[in-house]
């Protein structure tokens, strides 16, 4: 054996003895599997992976700057000091425990007085937002995935450009990766209307802010005067995402009333986290009204938080259901935890129908999903490919009493990775009118059975399968 060989050979199990206490200590077991065999066989490769996405936790400084934002902006005293009945609203017993849960993992309470609209349809949702900046008065903030520069995104600039100059201040926090055409295309229009536009996780190897690259912040949200809001799935992007040949479908909500101040939060949070700018003034966080009867409580998750948030939220709501559960994801690659929960809820007598995209614009994501199809059915969960167009809409609806819209899909991406933001509507008048619009999803899907699926190639199974071994290490 010649000098290097063994200098390389001494590196390698040095690589795999210095990685292996630290990758027993992440929290699951298979993510830990994985990257364990990976180091084993191909040590080199496997650390310059590691360091790359290994690890999806931020650095203490970072941590530390969120919890400061999360204690300097306290909208629940201030919700609770003005109008103390709101924060306090009527539900049954039995949805106690899931407003406790949500509240502890996400750190904002359950609210009412609401008004709420759904609004499947992406078009109106545009040109409400633009109704809706061209009547702002006082600020204009927009916390994006996707801001494309397209006709929509210019529309929305547009927009935002009117509103300067009427005085009204503007801010736009869009995602360094989702949203690169809008920092390449509309990035320099929009500052020299005065619109301050900055860049949310940047990707840079040198940046000491990230524990890893592909962290992304993957929240929708307009927030117009501190009285109106906007979230749900849908990016700032024509409806087809520059495909002539598919057409997104998703969901969002309108709020208005005393909510809007928790959404209000989670952008001066997120605001803060990137630039240390506290934003706190009256016309920011301004007196909350009371505008309908919605019950409704934020649930922001992401990185800065110590647990998976929407995924613990999520096995407690499958826990919890005694009739029906219908969920939509655009992708899926479901986690142990949510696949036993599924299991379970069906075992005890709840319908649980699956919703999702037949087509996908994210092949090795959509090929991953598919290879849970097979176990999904054998557990006797209902699996319903959706045929028109792309479904985007990323909803749950728990019998006659929770339904869940946001930003996060079924997938470990979501779950452990993403910045998300999501809500919760307790009531039943809010449960019927998304199954409504889930129900409608459903006549437009064909329902996969067991045998169908079984009898695909073989080897489109090996493909899938190959696939999924990479779930883990998302």
């Amino acid at each position: 054996m010649s000098y290097w060989s063994l200098l390389l050979l001494i590196a390698e199990w040095l690589i795999r003895l210095a990685m292996m206490p630290i990758l027993v200590r992440r929290r699951g077991t298979t993510a830990a599997m994985a990257w364990l065999l990976v180091i084993f066989f191909e040590p080199f490769i496997g650390l310059f992976l590691y360091l790359l996405i290994g690890e999806n936790r931020l650095p203490r400084r970072r941590i530390r700057k969120h919890a400061s934002a999360t204690s300097s902006v306290d909208l629940t005293n201030q919700l609770g000091q003005t109008q103390p009945h709101i924060t306090r609203p009527q539900l049954p017993p039995e949805q106690a425990s899931l407003v406790t849960l949500a509240e502890r993992l996400g750190d904002l309470p359950i609210v009412g007085g609401n008004e709420v609209l759904m609004m499947p349809d992406t078009a109106q949702v545009i040109e409400r937002v633009i109704a809706d900046i061209d009547a702002a008065e006082h600020h204009v903030h927009i916390l994006m995935y996707i801001f494309e520069a397209d006709e929509t995104g210019r529309r929305i600039a547009d927009a935002l450009i009117r509103a300067r100059q009427r005085g009204v201040a503007c801010r736009v926090l869009a995602d360094a990766v989702g949203s690169r055409p809008l920092f390449k295309g509309l990035h320099q229009p929009l500052l020299d209307a005065g619109v301050e536009v900055i860049a949310a996780l940047p990707v840079n190897v040198f940046r000491r802010g990230l524990a890893r690259l592909d962290l992304r912040n993957h929240r929708k949200l307009v927030v117009i005067d501190g009285s109106i809001a906007y979230s749900g799935s849908q990016n700032i992007v024509d409806p087809t995402y520059g495909r002539r040949d598919l057409v997104w479908h998703d969901m969002m909500l309108r709020l208005t009333g005393p909510v809007v101040l928790h959404l209000q939060g989670v952008f001066i949070e997120d605001w803060y986290f990137e630039t240390g700018k506290m934003l706190e003034s009256a016309d920011i966080l301004p007196e909350p009204r009371v505008t309908g009867e919605a019950i409704v409580q934020v649930l922001p998750s992401g990185p800065t938080y110590p647990t998976e948030n929407y995924q613990r939220l999520v096995v407690a709501a499958l826990h919890a259901a005694e009739r029906e559960v219908i969920i939509t994801s655009p992708y899926l690659v479901p986690d142990e935890p949510l696949l036993q929960a599924m299991q379970t809820a069906v075992l005890r007598g709840v319908r649980v129908d699956m919703i999702v995209p037949y087509r996908s614009d994210q092949p090795l994501a959509s090929t991953a999903g598919r290879a849970y199809y097979a176990q999904l059915l054998e557990i006797n969960v209902n699996l319903h490919l959706h045929h028109e167009g792309l479904l985007h809409a990323k909803t749950v609806t728990i019998d006659d009493a929770v339904a869940l819209v946001g930003s996060s899909n079924f997938d470990i991406r979501s779950f452990k990775l993403n910045f998300e933001l999501n809500l919760l509507l307790y009531g039943p008048e809010a449960a019927a009118e998304l199954r409504h619009h889930q129900k409608q999803y459903m006549q437009q899907s064909t329902r996969l059975t067991l045998r169908q699926w079984q009898a695909r190639p073989a080897w489109r199974r090996l493909i899938q399968d190959s696939a999924r071994l990479l779930s883990p290490l998302l």
